[in-house]
């Protein structure tokens, strides 16, 4: 390849140096073989890419550039779609040869930007664009995110259902990785797999308070299988308010609400009584019902039993779907700091009941603590999200290693590799 203009300019800086007396480094940027603008690398470089005009490439196989001949090699390869979705890629150690890891998106405009560097470090760029075919099938695995937008508890999870189950380990891994979540303040996280076509996302530890929680998908148009190619996906915003966490002791028959790390309300309540203990551990509210007719027949109490009721309850917040609830019980006020009598609601006074409800928000925690329930469950019926060690939590997740997003696109479509 002729370098003659960078070879000019070099020795043209040694005879001024000279003439001048000066030092070297008066000029020592342009001899410098990195500060040269890049040249031309087109004939250094192969592409598997379409050739010709109008020609597209085909989604389902790998790119793959290629350093040609022995004067040089690849540095740096950055391919990316119209959308802003990189692919990832693996570079050899001597630079010779780069090839995708991830799929390429159907029917998208891909531009690949190619660095290397000839046998002196001088630096050169070539710059691919290519189109993708459409995918044959017709078959989309759309998403839907939860909760709505609106503003929810440190402790709401981030949910993601599928529009159709995703068993396979490896196909799980193009969904998840397609799956983002960016929150201000940042926080780390991660999804976990509760079944074939839901995820959830939680933090490490909970939200920040005041944070805004951005929810996308980048799945559109990837191929999942050879029979399934992402769809559609509404991006989600929500924000969340204040850290609201409510403390119950069954044991001491107590319940301490705190916002920001510093308590607001104490007050006596009744938890569930032997047989129907209250669940312990960390529960998300689910939502607030000024009025609920509770049966006993749906927690499988049978009619006409000694445990048998049927009572119309007044500010309710729910933290379980099967019908647990901390709300009022005035017919209890008597046993409330004392004992437990409930069926397994925290049954407190009208009035403790009508502060709770106004001053819980969906998303906000109830944490109870020294019962003789079982622990909450961690899906099906709620979020029990919480109660999953973090480590546990990370293996839930289908990327390498159980790390939150794996290496982020951008760095691993960007490898350089040891000198050589």
């Amino acid at each position: 390849m002729n370098r003659t203009p960078r070879t000019r300019t070099v020795v043209g800086c040694t005879l001024l140096v000279i003439a001048l007396g000066a030092s070297v480094t008066a000029c020592g940027g342009d001899g410098n073989p990195l500060s040269a603008a890049p040249y031309d690398a087109a004939d250094q470089i192969a592409f598997s890419g379409p050739k010709g005009a109008g020609k597209k490439a085909d989604p389902d196989k790998p790119l793959e550039v290629t350093a040609e001949g022995s004067d040089g090699r690849i540095t740096d390869v950055t391919a990316m779609d119209a959308a802003g979705r990189y692919v990832s890629g693996e570079l050899s150690a001597d630079g010779s040869r780069w090839h995708s890891t991830s799929p390429l998106a159907a029917d998208a405009r891909y531009t690949v930007r190619v660095s290397t560097e000839d046998e002196d470090g001088a630096p050169g760029r070539r710059v691919l664009t290519f189109d993708t075919g459409k995918p044959l099938t017709k078959k989309r695995l759309d998403v839907t995110f939860g909760p709505k937008t609106g503003t929810y508890g440190v402790g709401q999870p981030v949910t993601a259902e599928l529009s159709k189950p995703v068993k396979d380990e490896a196909q799980r891994a193009v969904v998840e990785r397609a799956l983002k979540v960016d929150s201000k303040p940042a926080t780390e996280g991660a999804w976990h797999w509760v079944d074939d076509k839901e995820l959830h996302y939680r933090p490490k530890d909970y939200w920040p308070a005041h944070a805004t929680i951005r929810v996308r998908s980048n799945l559109e148009g990837i191929k999942v299988s050879d029979r399934l190619w992402g769809g559609r996906a509404k991006p989600l915003t929500i924000t969340t308010g204040d850290q609201v966490i409510a403390v119950t002791d069954a044991s001491t028959h107590w319940m301490t609400v705190y916002k920001n790390g510093e308590e607001i309300k104490s007050m006596p309540v009744t938890t569930g009584k032997p047989g129907f203990e209250t669940r312990n551990g960390v529960k998300v509210v689910l939502g607030k019902e000024y009025f609920v007719r509770m049966r006993g027949t749906s927690i499988g109490i049978a009619e006409g039993s000694a445990e048998s009721y049927d009572l119309p309850v007044y500010y309710a917040t729910r933290v379980t779907w099967s019908g647990e609830y901390v709300h009022a019980a005035p017919w209890s006020v008597g046993s409330q700091g004392s004992a437990n009598v409930s069926h397994g609601c925290t049954g407190m006074s009208t009035a403790n009941a009508a502060w709770f409800f106004d001053n819980i928000r969906e998303g906000d925690l109830v944490k109870v603590v020294n019962s003789y329930g079982n622990t909450m469950e961690t899906f099906g019926n709620g979020f029990g999200d919480w109660n999953v060690a973090w480590a546990k939590w990370r293996k839930g997740s289908a990327l390498v290693g159980g790390e939150p997003d794996g290496p982020r696109p951008a760095d691993a479509a960007r490898l350089r590799p040891a000198a050589v």
